[in-house]
């Protein structure tokens, strides 16, 4: 990839995400990690900077290419190998660490690959600082110069053991009076990062726990398995008589449950009854949720009937902690399953959110169909189309007009690309699912004419 190509294109709506070998290639990444390395040194305290990353075979190869790129510019560099993301964040914060990095493209296919950033207190990068290290890479004469010898080049060690920490925290978030005794849970761990975490803190809290995805081979990683296809594990958990199936994605960040009856449990749904739970144990601060443009319109409905207040940040879990920092909420979400309680992970974290859900199954004793199903979704679609080009929409000949005949039809909307793939997305939401499946079949053709 040229460099012209990668001005203010580095980084989309989690870190920066492409097809390893190409946009994320050793080149890319090792003058990429410099870049990083300049930026954090002006913070620097300890010199130290964490990698992890989850299960592709690329990992090796991208790994690689940032501990030199790191240790050129005078850091020293912690491996500690697949880990889930939000541990990344959790460890980068305990081992007082400069900055932490995750490789990883989270749901996407092996192919891909993606490098995630985290600065010392384990908050992923705003936009600001994104741009920062954007101009660094562009900047040839300033890598350079950074480029350290002799006696201040940095070094890098492998710590294998720091996994019990991350589980030791995370079980700590589950209520030390309650067990998961005579509860079966199916794990699935999408052949990702979290394939031996998610199993063992599920067992060690008293489960009886049946794992599938946890074969990784670096190719396998999402591949019929795991949070983007909830059908594996609900087959399995009919298989077994489960009580609740749980399935993570590629880095473990996001959560997919599923019902004793095989039902997927609606993301909005869980956010919702969570936030109610939290609410009833006085652990719920600012009487209210943060959720994304993506949610039903149902979600806000059935919060406010609670006396909670609903509010939306643009796509992107860090978009939604930004928001709850800024209104000093501790819970939000993505209807996708990024959920974050904010008392116990800086990022979504599909085990945490797990553990949170099934403590209010046991303390009910009741089961996941009658718990999670609180009310009415409003009947809504989502439609993505591959794109070869992303064009500034109000540039599009006739968009105006669609917008406007959607608005004037009473249907909530929502045209956006994807941060992290070569897709849009078409979010329509409405009360009527007939006339909701004949506009999205009319805005499914007018963009796939403009942009396919």
């Amino acid at each position: 990839m040229h460099i012209k190509d990668c001005i203010l294109k580095l980084f989309g709506t989690d870190g920066v995400r492409g097809k390893a070998g190409k946009k994320v290639s050793a080149l890319n990444t090792m003058k990429l990690a410099m870049a990083t390395g300049i930026y954090f040194r002006q913070f620097a305290k300890t010199n130290k900077i964490l990698v992890g990353k989850d299960t592709r075979r690329s990992g090796y190869m991208i790994e690689n290419a940032l501990v030199s790129g790191l240790t050129a510019v005078g850091f020293d560099v912690i491996q500690i190998g697949p880990m889930p993301t939000p541990a990344i964040a959790f460890l980068t914060e305990s081992m007082r660490c400069d900055a932490g990095i995750m490789i990883s493209a989270s749901h996407n296919p092996y192919y891909d690959n993606g490098i995630k950033f985290f600065d010392s207190a384990g908050n992923k990068l705003g936009k600001e600082q994104e741009s920062a290290i954007e101009e660094i890479y562009m900047n040839e004469e300033l890598i350079e110069s950074a480029q350290k010898v002799e006696q201040e080049i940095g070094k890098s060690k492998r710590i294998d053991d720091v996994i019990g920490r991350y589980i030791v925290h995370i079980k700590n978030s589950f209520p030390k009076h309650l067990s998961l005794a005579g509860i079966r849970v199916v794990v699935d761990c999408a052949n990702g990062a979290g394939y031996i975490v998610a199993p063992t803190i599920f067992a060690e809290l008293g489960a009886d726990v049946i794992t599938i995805g946890n074969q990784p081979s670096g190719f396998n990683i999402n591949d019929g398995c795991g949070a983007m296809y909830p059908e594996t594990v609900a087959k399995k958990v009919i298989e077994s008589r489960a009580d609740i199936g749980i399935a993570l994605d590629g880095d473990a960040d996001r959560l997919v449950m599923v019902d004793e009856r095989g039902e997927v449990v609606d993301g909005d749904k869980l956010m919702a009854v969570l936030a109610v739970y939290l609410k009833e144990q006085g652990n719920l601060k600012g009487d209210g949720v943060v959720a994304t443009v993506m949610s039903n319109k149902g979600l806000g409905e059935y919060l406010q009937e609670q006396n909670l207040a609903l509010y939306r940040s643009a796509v992107g879990d860090k978009n939604v902690v930004e928001l709850m920092q800024e209104k000093g909420i501790n819970f939000g979400g993505e209807q996708s399953g990024h959920i974050i309680f904010s008392d116990y992970a800086k990022t979504g974290d599909g085990i945490s959110s797990a553990l949170q859900a099934l403590a209010y199954l046991v303390d009910s004793g009741k089961k996941v169909s009658e718990l999670f199903n609180p009310y009415d979704s409003y009947p809504q679609k989502l439609v993505n189309i591959l794109v070869s080009d992303k064009p500034d929409f109000e540039t599009i000949d006739g968009y105006k007009d669609l917008v406007q005949k959607v608005e004037e039809s009473g249907m909530r909307h929502l045209f956006r690309y994807s941060g992290t793939e070569n897709k849009m997305r078409i979010l329509l939401e409405g009360k009527d699912e007939k006339k909701l499946d004949d506009m999205m079949d009319e805005a499914v053709s007018f963009f796939k004419k403009a942009l396919v």
